[in-house]
C-alpha cells in the first residue's frame, strides 16, 4: 500500500498513470551506464537520447516482464489533454537479466518535452507467461492502465520516474 510520502504518490504517477500497487521486484533504469533514474530527479533530454538499460532484480528464470515507458504530461503538465505519450514497450524480459534480452515491441522514442516539466515513467509488469502483446496503433493518447488490462498484465510490480524539461542553450553548459 502506497504511503503519502511515497515518491510515486507525491509525483502523481499513482493516480495519473497507474493504480495503487505494492512493488514486489526491484527495477533499476540507467542511461549511458552512469545516470541512474531516481524518482523525481531531473535528467536533461540531451542525456537520455539512447535507450536506457533496465534491470529487473527479484525475478527468476521462469518469470518474464513487460516494460512500458510513457510521458503523462503531453502537451504540457498544466493541461495534459493528450495524456499519455508512449515512448517504449519491451516484453518477455527474463526475470534475471535486463531489457536488452527482451523483445522490443515499440521502439524507444527520445523524450522531447516542449512546455513545462514532464514526468517520464517506467512501469514494470510481471507476465503470466511469454506472450504477444497488442501493439498500440498510436503513441498518442496511450493508457498504461488500458494496455495492462487488454494484455492481462494486472497491477505493476515496479515503477520509477524522472522529470525533464526543454533544454535551452544556457542549461546545457
Amino acid at each position: 500500500m502506497a504511503r503519502m510520502s511515497d515518491p510515486l504518490v507525491v509525483g502523481r504517477v499513482i493516480g495519473d498513470v497507474v493504480d495503487n500497487f505494492s512493488p514486489t521486484v526491484k527495477m533499476t533504469v540507467t542511461y549511458n551506464s552512469n545516470k541512474q533514474v531516481y524518482n523525481g530527479h531531473e535528467l536533461f533530454p540531451s542525456s537520455v537520447t539512447i535507450k536506457p538499460r533496465v534491470e529487473v532484480h527479484g525475478g527468476d528464470m521462469r518469470s518474464f516482464f513487460t516494460l512500458v515507458m510513457t510521458d503523462p504530461d503531453v502537451p504540457g503538465p498544466s493541461d495534459p489533454y493528450l495524456r499519455e505519450r508512449l515512448h517504449w514497450i519491451v516484453t518477455d524480459i527474463p526475470g534475471t537479466t535486463d531489457s536488452t534480452f527482451g523483445r522490443e515491441v515499440v521502439s524507444y522514442e527520445i523524450p522531447r518535452p516542449n512546455i513545462g516539466i514532464h514526468r517520464f515513467v517506467f512501469v514494470l509488469f510481471k507476465q503470466q507467461r511469454r506472450q504477444t502483446v497488442s501493439t498500440p496503433s498510436s503513441r498518442d493518447r496511450f493508457s498504461t492502465r488500458k494496455f495492462a488490462e487488454e494484455n492481462e498484465l494486472g497491477l505493476p510490480v515496479a515503477a520509477v520516474f524522472y522529470n525533464a524539461q526543454r533544454e535551452t542553450a544556457a542549461r546545457r553548459r
